[in-house]
């Protein structure tokens, strides 16, 4: 290649291509959308393959785009770790971090660990949003999402902070008033407590058995958007759950609630998810590292 390609140039692409459009990246990188056009051509002629397909109403990535934006990532990755490994001392990190979770994640785990971050890097201005639906990390500038769940969009980087599942459970009252289900098709006579939460398809329970993932529709008289409010309602007798075992392991062990039907699972570990690779910003890679170190020493999910 008689033209190697600049960084600049691909650090443009990488924008482009998660926002699928040149005047949003503009206006991002405070250029005209003539020259962030300009830099994607030069990138495409360097390169010798088409990055992107456009049209009057939308920028897609192509096929090579595809191959040449991994790539980038690993790039992007491997100067950081370059810079990191010549420095003697790291910047420390400043600004405004903005992190969003889930309802009960958010206040059981993240939010006393941000506590605890604040106070080792005081100048991070930090916000944390908890919602009950997945946040698009982009468009509503949020820098780090800690989530629980294994579906993860591709255009998405995550690392994993801790392995965790989904188990199914009810109240002893529960089970000696309505009996205790044997098969999984038997939870379509139980009253369940559904929950809304983020990526739980409604009313659709997908889990994994012997026989592999298995799919199995509930209904019941109480449903909710919050995942503590279904923890409580099980724990009043009011119908089998499907919770992490994060949320569930003190209730278990207190024998509070008893796990049902043990043979079938859902995966569901936990995640800090992020847009951009760490090389790019100090303080996101700083709450990474911090949220790996926080979930090890404070759970482990049981063999």
């Amino acid at each position: 290649m008689n033209n190697m390609p600049s960084l600049e140039d691909l650090t443009i692409f990488v924008q482009v291509a998660k926002r699928a459009s040149f005047a949003a990246v503009a206006d991002e990188l405070g250029m005209s959308a003539a020259f962030i056009s300009k830099r994607i051509r030069v990138l495409e002629q360097n390169l010798g393959v088409r990055l992107l397909h456009r049209t009057t109403r939308r920028v897609s990535v192509s096929e090579e785009g595809e191959r040449v934006y991994r790539w980038a990532l690993h790039i992007f990755d491997a100067v950081q770790r370059m810079g990191d490994d010549i420095s003697a001392q790291h910047r420390e990190p400043v600004g405004q971090l903005r992190i969003a979770s889930s309802l009960g994640l958010g206040r059981r785990f993240v939010a006393p660990a941000l506590s605890e971050l604040a106070e080792r890097y005081p100048k991070l201005d930090i916000r944390l949003d908890v919602h009950d639906r997945l946040v698009d990390l982009i468009d509503e500038g949020v820098d780090l999402d800690i989530r629980v769940g294994n579906t993860i969009a591709p255009n998405l980087i995550a690392k994993p902070l801790a392995k965790n599942r989904r188990v199914l459970c009810a109240s002893p009252d529960y089970l000696e008033r309505c009996g205790t289900p044997r098969t999984l098709a038997e939870l379509a006579s139980h009253d369940c407590l559904v929950i809304k939460e983020r990526d739980h398809p409604f009313g659709i329970w997908q889990l994994e058995g012997q026989q592999g993932e298995e799919s199995v529709r509930v209904t019941g008289t109480l449903s909710t958007n919050h995942g503590e409010v279904a923890h409580q309602w099980c724990l009043d007798g009011r119908g089998i759950l499907l919770r992490s075992w994060w949320d569930l392991h003190d209730s278990l062990a207190a024998g509070r609630l008893v796990q049902v039907l043990s043979d079938y699972h859902q995966p569901a570990d936990i995640w800090a998810v992020y847009a951009s690779p760490l090389a790019s910003s100090a303080k996101v890679r700083v709450a990474v590292e911090f949220f790996r170190q926080y979930f090890a020493e404070r759970y482990t999910l049981p063999a």
